[in-house]
C-alpha cells in the first residue's frame, strides 16, 4: 500500500508522496476506516480532514482511496430521523454502540430494509430529462417524497417497473442516455454535499415566511427564500427563538442542524420535537422534520460538514417543489471549527484567529438559499435562519459581522430583555428586515392594505420613545410634556402587550397575522383618542386612571385567535373611557 500516514495532528492526517488522491475526495483513514475528506494537495503532501475522533490511529496506517466526494445519501427515510454532521443515523449507531458513536462506524445513512409503497410515474420508451419526477412513495403523514433524476442524466426510459413495495436500492428504472450508456435508477441518490443543487430559474422574493411571532411577521419579517440571522450572548434565547420557528413558520419542512450546540439543549429539541403536534394537520410534527445532531463533543470536522449535509438535504425536498427552512444553531461554532483546523493546518489567520476565507464560508451557505423554478417545474424555496453567538454578546466580531453582509435580515437578540424575562428578546431598536419593500404587495392583498402603514406607525412610536428615554435618563421624566410622556405610555404597551409573546399561553404561542392587524389597531385607536384628550387640556394622568392601558396589554391572552370579533369590545371600552373625560 502506497498511501500511509505520516503525520496526525488532531483531525488533520498528512500522507506523504500521494499522486492518486483529489481535492474534496472523500477517503477511508486508517484500519477502522475513518471517514475523512482531502482538504489540501501538494507535490510533496496530501492533506485530510477526518470526521471521527482520531484517537489510536498510527502512523504508517493504509489511506484508501473512494474516486468521489463526500456526498449525502437522499431518497425515502430522511424525514422523522436523527444524522449526526455526515449523515449517519443517530439512532442506528445507538443501538449497536450505545451513547457514543464507535470508530470507522460505516451504517447506512437510510434503512436499506425498509418496503416503501411507490408509484411509478415514468413508462418505458418515455424520453426523460434531469430533475423529472420518476417515482414517488408517502414518506410520512404529511409529506409525499418524490424521487427525481439526477440533474445531468437525460435520456429514454427501457425499463419501468410495476407500482408496488420496493426498498430503497431496488432498481425500479432504467434509462439509456444520448450516448448509448444504461443508467440503473433506485429510490435513493447521492449528492456532493459542498455542491449546490442546480434549480431552472430563481424567482424574486414575494412571499413572508409566517412564523405567528409578532416581533417577527409584523416588524421584521423574513421570506420565504429569504435568510436571517440571530444573533446574541449566552442565555438571551436563540436555541428558544429557533425551536419557535421551527414548530409555527409555515415550512412544509424543517431541517434543524444542531452544530456544536451542547449536549442537553439537542436533547431538549429531541424530547420536544417528538412529543409536538402539528398545529395545520393533527399529526406529529416529527413527520415533517428532519434533525442533524453535531454536540460539542463530537468530532470538530464533522461540525464543519454538518451545516453543508443540513442544507443539501433542504436544497433535495425543495426539488420537490416544497418550502422548506433550515435552522442552523449556531454558525458560530461552525466558524470556530473552521478556525480550529486552519490553525491546525497552520494557515495564516486574519481577524480574531479566523481564517481568511471565513467571509466567502459564510456567503457560499447563504447563497443556497432562495426561491426557485426547480427542474420540475415545481416552485419551492428554502429559507436559511442561522443563530449566531458572539463572545461577550460583542456584534462587533467577525461571525456576526460578516454574517450581517449576506442576510437581509438581522433579529438581534438583547440580554437586557431576556434578563427581564420579555421574550423572544429581539432588539427593536438594533434589528432590521430588507425584505419589507417587497412583501408589501403580499400583505396589502392578503391581510390589509393599511397593514404595513400601521407597523410604520408602531415602529416611529418605538424610535420616539427610544429618543425620549435617552432624555429621561439624563433629566427625569417630569420635565416632559404630557403628549411626549403619552408617546412612552403608548411604547409600554407595544413593547409589553405585542412585541413580547408567551410560547405556553395556548392562544399567544402563536399569533395570526389578522389578529397581529387588530392588535395594532386597538393601540393605535387608543394613541389617537389619548393625543386628542391631552390636546384638548387634560391631563395624562386623568387619561391613565381610566384603565384602559392597563387592560389593552392585557388582550393578547383575551382574545382567542379563532374569534377576532372580540376585538370590538377594547374599541367600545376605549370610547366609553373617554366619553367620560370629555
Amino acid at each position: 500500500m502506497n498511501n500511509v500516514i505520516y503525520s496526525i495532528n488532531g483531525p488533520v492526517v498528512t500522507v506523504k508522496n500521494a499522486t492518486d488522491f483529489a481535492m474534496l475526495e472523500m477517503v477511508y483513514v486508517g484500519e477502522k476506516r475513518l471517514i475523512g475528506e482531502v482538504i489540501s494537495i501538494t507535490s510533496k503532501a496530501t492533506t485530510i480532514q477526518v470526521y471521527e475522533t482520531t484517537t489510536g490511529l498510527k502512523p504508517g496506517e493504509p489511506v484508501y482511496s473512494t474516486g468521489s466526494p463526500l456526498c449525502a445519501t437522499l431518497g425515502p427515510g430522511i424525514l422523522s430521523n436523527i444524522f449526526d454532521g455526515i449523515e449517519r443515523p443517530l439512532k442506528d449507531i445507538n443501538e449497536r454502540s450505545g451513547a457514543y458513536i464507535d470508530e470507522g462506524c460505516n451504517i447506512p445513512s437510510l434503512d436499506d430494509e425498509r418496503t416503501w409503497d411507490v408509484t411509478i410515474k415514468v413508462k418505458e420508451g418515455d424520453s426523460v430529462q434531469g430533475g423529472q419526477i420518476y417515482a414517488t412513495c408517502p414518506e410520512t403523514e404529511l409529506i409525499e417524497h418524490r424521487c427525481m433524476i439526477l440533474p445531468t442524466l437525460n435520456g429514454k426510459v427501457t425499463f419501468a417497473a410495476e407500482n408496488g413495495r420496493y426498498k430503497i436500492n431496488d432498481v425500479i428504472v432504467k434509462i439509456e442516455d444520448e450516448h448509448g450508456k444504461m443508467h440503473e435508477l433506485t429510490l435513493c441518490q447521492k449528492w456532493p454535499i459542498r455542491t449546490a443543487r442546480p434549480t431552472k430559474e430563481r424567482l424574486p422574493i414575494s412571499q413572508p415566511l409566517i412564523t405567528g411571532q409578532r416581533v417577527i411577521d409584523t416588524m421584521f419579517p423574513i421570506a420565504k427564500g429569504g435568510t436571517a440571522a440571530v444573533p446574541g450572548g449566552f442565555g438571551t434565547g436563540k436555541t428558544m427563538t429557533q425551536h419557535q420557528l421551527a414548530k409555527w413558520c409555515d415550512a412544509d419542512i424543517i431541517v434543524y442542524v444542531g452544530c456544536g450546540e451542547r449536549g442537553n439543549e439537542m436533547t431538549q429539541v429531541l424530547k420536544e420535537f417528538s412529543e409536538l403536534i402539528d398545529p395545520k394537520s393533527g399529526k406529529k410534527l416529527t413527520a415533517r422534520t428532519v434533525l442533524i445532531a453535531n454536540t460539542s463533543n463530537m468530532p470538530v470536522a464533522a461540525r464543519e460538514a454538518s451545516i453543508y449535509t443540513g442544507i443539501t438535504l433542504a436544497e433535495y425536498y425543495r426539488d420537490m417543489g416544497y418550502h422548506v427552512a433550515i435552522m442552523a444553531d449556531s454558525t458560530s461554532r461552525w466558524a470556530e471549527a473552521l478556525r480550529e483546523i486552519s490553525g491546525r493546518l497552520e494557515e495564516m489567520p486574519a481577524e480574531e484567529g479566523f481564517p481568511a476565507y471565513l467571509p466567502s464560508r459564510i456567503s457560499q451557505f447563504y447563497e443556497r438559499a432562495g426561491y426557485m423554478v426547480t427542474l420540475c417545474d415545481k416552485d419551492g424555496s428554502v429559507s436559511i435562519i442561522g443563530a449566531v453567538s458572539p463572545q461577550g454578546a460583542d456584534f462587533s466580531e467577525p461571525v456576526t459581522q460578516n454574517t450581517k453582509r449576506f442576510v437581509r435580515c438581522f433579529w438581534a437578540l438583547d440580554k437586557s430583555l431576556a434578563y427581564a424575562r420579555h421574550y423572544p428578546a429581539i432588539n427593536w431598536n438594533t434589528s432590521y428586515s430588507e425584505y419589507i419593500d417587497d412583501l408589501a404587495k403580499w400583505y396589502g392583498t392578503n391581510v390589509d392594505k393599511s397593514f404595513l402603514s400601521k407597523r410604520q406607525q408602531i415602529a416611529s412610536l418605538l424610535h420616539e420613545e427610544n429618543e425620549l428615554m435617552e432624555i429621561v435618563k439624563l433629566i427625569g421624566s417630569d420635565v416632559l410634556p404630557d403628549d411626549q410622556k403619552l408617546v412612552i405610555e403608548i411604547a409600554k404597551i407595544i413593547r409589553v402587550g405585542f412585541l413580547q409573546q408567551n410560547a405556553f399561553h395556548k392562544d399567544d404561542t402563536f399569533v395570526p397575522l389578522q389578529k397581529q392587524l387588530k392588535m395594532m389597531e386597538v393601540i393605535l385607536y387608543l394613541y389617537e383618542k389619548s393625543k386628542v384628550i391631552v390636546q384638548a387640556g387634560k391631563s395624562l394622568t386623568e387619561v391613565l386612571e381610566t384603565g384602559v392601558f392597563a387592560n389593552l396589554v392585557k388582550m393578547k391572552y383575551e382574545v382567542p385567535n379563532e374569534h377576532l370579533e372580540q376585538f370590538d369590545r377594547y374599541f367600545k371600552m376605549i370610547d366609553e373611557a373617554f366619553n367620560h373625560l370629555d
